[in-house]
């Protein structure tokens, strides 16, 4: 049997949302190193697009809470690239919030951030991919607060949430021809890693994953890759978990304080 490339994106177009920075950019710079074409937007144009192998991703400036934006920021790839394969939705985030409090304007930006957004450019990518023979393939960047919330997250876990629903309901309506997928990213150590974590860049936290450290942006970016991929090709409606394994149990982590995990009773 003879078995495709799974790394060679040559002659491919790719869309990251939120692309300039942080995770998004290296899943550009990644898919860049691929072979791939690639298209990133932000609402600013960033000081430095992703780049890699002398090559750099074009930019279209779009905010992708808004569904016209989002339908020109695809219309401006498939133009460029003359087609699209892949949409990374990796656009997201928010701010923690006391949600007794949260002004409903809030709700709603984080809503329309998280959930919304990836709808508007996903529809949009859908029309073209459909045209093409070879299809294509959507990839939502998802969040374990989904899955398990924290304290101030309720707005943001909700919309996470909504987004692996909308993930599995395209995938029932648009396959065969466009795949659509959802990444569960967990603890990524960033630039932004100090604020989100403590002035130890998530040293301390590291210790509650069963891999030991947080994920780094590559982490996401190669997985994004293989969905992207001839080797994913019948994987459709997943949720694939980049998360070290989770969170260790705080009832394990108690229990480890006490006494050495697998010692003699």
């Amino acid at each position: 049997m003879e078995l495709a490339d799974p790394i060679d994106f040559a002659g491919r177009a790719v869309i990251v949302t939120g692309g300039t920075k942080g995770i998004g950019a290296v899943i550009a710079e990644t898919f860049l190193a691929a072979g791939a074409e690639v298209m990133v937007c932000g609402r600013t144009a960033p000081a430095a697009l992703p780049a890699s192998g002398g090559r750099s991703a074009a930019f279209h400036a779009t905010d992708v809470r808004d569904p016209t934006a989002a339908a020109g920021l695809v219309a401006a790839a498939a133009e460029r690239f003359g087609r699209l394969d892949v949409l990374v939705n990796n656009a997201g985030g928010s701010p923690d919030a006391d949600a007794a409090t949260v002004s409903p304007r809030f709700v709603e930006k984080v809503v329309a951030l998280n959930l919304l957004a990836p709808f508007y450019v996903a529809q949009a990518a859908n029309l073209v991919m459909l045209e093409q023979p070879e299809g294509g393939a959507v990839i939502n960047i998802g969040s374990v607060s989904a899955h398990d919330p924290q304290p101030g997250t309720a707005a943001y876990s909700a919309a996470k949430a909504g987004l692996l629903g909308l993930t599995r309901a395209l995938a029932l309506e648009w396959a065969p021809t466009v795949r659509v997928n959802h990444i569960t990213a967990g603890l990524v150590r960033t630039a932004d890693a100090t604020a989100l974590y403590g002035d130890d860049g998530g040293a301390a936290v590291a210790g509650i994953v069963p891999m030991g450290r947080l994920a780094v942006p590559a982490d996401v970016a190669h997985a994004c890759l293989w969905l992207a991929g001839p080797h994913a090709a019948y994987i459709n409606g997943a949720d694939l978990a980049v998360h070290g394994g989770g969170e260790i149990p705080a009832r394990d982590l108690a229990r480890r304080a006490i006494r050495p995990p697998f010692s003699s009773p």
